[in-house]
């Protein structure tokens, strides 16, 4: 098996490069790679890289992830989210190759309390989310087999993250103020990353599995819950924080206005994965814990 992955600088795009290895042979690009091309906003050299290529499989790792920004840079969020992604996605349909691609609840408008279906409704709020959601639908209308894998609140050791923030917030001030009304799941990128490679050997023998799958960790948090829980594991670890956790204040989306809205609801149901793979998707705690350990570890 041939894979193609864009992306391979990102944090999703660094586990798949671990996860995809022992598939078959792994063709690795991100942004700055030029022969093969790698940057998305050179919609042309991208399938003439996939034609020259010719994998069996395509992992599309890269995205305009940059929620705020992309509500000034509508025009290279859409060519890098949607019109690229559609490009790849013809591409592999000429092929018969399967297209692997992320999106996220951005897609949705975050009312409600239920953990949100692959068939319910989707109406985004900001930018980032339109074009996410373009971005799939530009898929499903080449009809090539793909595994489109909806998530939320991703997360890695390697590079910045919000454990990472909240720990030297902790270490600087005596008080913190955290968003407490936006309810989801922390995912590490590990966990998509096997996810992904365990459901590409399954689909590849079963091309009707093509479609639609929501993957996060199980249960759900707060920004709140999610900052407490990662000091306290900072300080049973034996780390120094000058804010104790009775001193972490919930507040409001409203207390910190951005250019783009947010979901308050990121719950995703991931029954369908879950049934149609044979997958036990862990408690989020399970990979922050891990991910903190390992961070903790290498700042000992």
């Amino acid at each position: 098996m041939k894979i193609l992955l864009f992306g391979k600088g990102g944090q999703v795009g660094w586990e798949l490069q671990r996860s995809l290895a022992p598939l078959g042979e792994l063709i690795a690009l991100d942004a700055d790679s030029q022969q093969p091309c790698g940057d998305f906003t050179r919609l042309d050299d991208i399938a003439q890289s996939v034609r020259t290529i010719a994998p069996d499989v395509i992992v599309n790792a890269a995205a305009y992830t940059a929620v705020d920004k992309a509500e000034n840079e509508p025009a290279l969020a859409r060519t890098i989210n949607a019109l690229a992604p559609g490009i790849l996605a013809q591409e592999a349909r000429k092929l018969g190759s399967w297209l692997i691609h992320y999106s996220t609840d951005y897609v949705f408008d975050g009312s409600g309390s239920k953990p949100w279906l692959e068939t319910d409704p989707t109406a985004p709020l900001s930018v980032y989310g339109s074009t996410k959601l373009a971005g799939e639908e530009a898929i499903r209308a080449a009809g090539c087999h793909h595994l489109i894998f909806r998530t939320s609140w991703v997360y890695a050791a390697r590079g910045g993250n919000f454990a990472r923030t909240m720990l030297r917030l902790a270490q600087e001030r005596e008080r913190l103020t955290v968003i407490d009304d936006q309810i989801g799941a922390p995912t590490g990128a590990d966990l998509l990353a096997d996810v992904t490679a365990h459901a590409i050997r399954t689909a590849r023998q079963r091309p009707e599995l093509s479609g639609l799958y929501h993957l996060a960790a199980a249960g759900e948090t707060s920004w709140h819950g999610y900052a407490c829980f990662v000091l306290d594991h900072a300080r049973q670890a034996g780390i120094e924080l000058k804010a104790a956790t009775e001193n972490v204040l919930p507040v409001p989306t409203s207390a910190f206005p951005l250019p783009a809205r947010r979901p308050l609801n990121s719950r995703l149901d991931t029954g369908k994965l879950q049934t149609t793979f044979d997958l036990h998707l862990p408690l989020w705690q399970t990979g922050v814990a891990r991910m903190l350990d390992e961070i903790l570890g290498s700042s000992k």
